[in-house]
C-alpha cells in the first residue's frame, strides 16, 4: 500500500501545537453580543427618563404599541417592547417585565436607541470599553457584573443596573451558569457606538 502524501500532511496538521493551538482558540467560549433592534431620534421626552420594558403575545400587538422611543425585538422565544420615556406608564395590551431607570442624561444633536442581547457561558467577558451614552441591563439568566472606575456590580436573574456613558467598563459572565441580558443604550448617534478603552 503506498503511503498517502495528502493524508499524512492532514495527519501532521492535525497534531502540530499551532494547529491544535488554533483549535482550541476557535472552540473557547466567548461573550457574545448582538444587535436586536435600532432607530435613530432627533429628541428625547423631557423629564428623568426610564426604559420600561414589556411582554407581548406577538410582534404585530407590540409594533401597535409602539410610540416614537419604542424598539421591537424577539429573544428567548418571547416579544418585547422597549419604550423610554416617563415611569409608571403601561402600554396597552403588554406585560410590564421591568422598569429601569433613572438613566443617566446625555447630550446630542441626534440619538440611537439600540437593544442588544449578551451574555455567555461563566467566566466569558467583554474587552474594555465605553459607550457614547448610557446603557441599561436587564438579566433574564445567570449573573451579570460590570466593572467600572467606580468599583462592580453583579446583578442576577430578574434585576437591572444601569451604566453611565464614556465611562470604561468590562463586563462578563460571574455566575456558575451562563449569563443571558437585554440591553437598552441611548447614545450620541454622531459618534461610534463603541470605543475601545483602558482602566487607569
Amino acid at each position: 500500500m503506498k503511503p498517502n502524501p495528502v493524508a499524512a500532511l492532514a495527519l501532521g496538521l492535525f497534531l502540530s501545537p499551532s494547529f491544535a493551538g488554533a483549535q482550541q482558540q476557535a472552540q473557547e467560549p466567548k461573550y457574545v453580543v448582538k444587535p436586536l433592534a435600532e432607530k435613530k431620534v432627533s429628541e428625547l421626552p423631557a423629564g428623568e427618563l426610564f426604559w420600561r420594558v414589556e411582554n407581548f403575545a406577538t410582534v404585530a400587538q407590540a409594533q401597535a404599541a409602539m410610540g416614537p422611543n419604542s424598539l421591537v425585538a424577539e429573544s428567548r422565544g418571547k416579544v418585547w417592547l422597549f419604550t423610554l420615556g416617563p415611569a409608571g406608564q403601561v402600554s396597552t395590551g403588554g406585560t410590564k417585565v421591568a422598569e429601569i431607570g433613572p438613566i443617566p442624561k446625555v447630550e446630542a444633536s441626534q440619538y440611537l436607541l439600540r437593544i442588544n442581547e449578551a451574555g455567555g457561558p461563566p467566566g466569558t467577558k467583554t474587552p474594555v470599553h465605553t459607550h457614547p451614552g448610557p446603557e441599561a441591563f436587564y438579566v433574564l439568566a445567570g449573573e451579570t457584573s460590570q466593572k467600572t472606575p467606580h468599583g462592580v456590580n453583579r446583578v442576577g436573574a430578574g434585576q437591572s443596573m444601569v451604566g453611565h456613558g464614556d465611562t470604561p467598563m468590562e463586563v462578563w459572565s460571574s455566575g456558575s451558569t451562563e449569563t443571558q441580558s437585554l440591553v437598552m443604550f441611548v447614545v450620541d448617534a454622531t459618534k461610534p457606538f463603541s470605543s475601545p478603552a483602558k482602566f487607569d
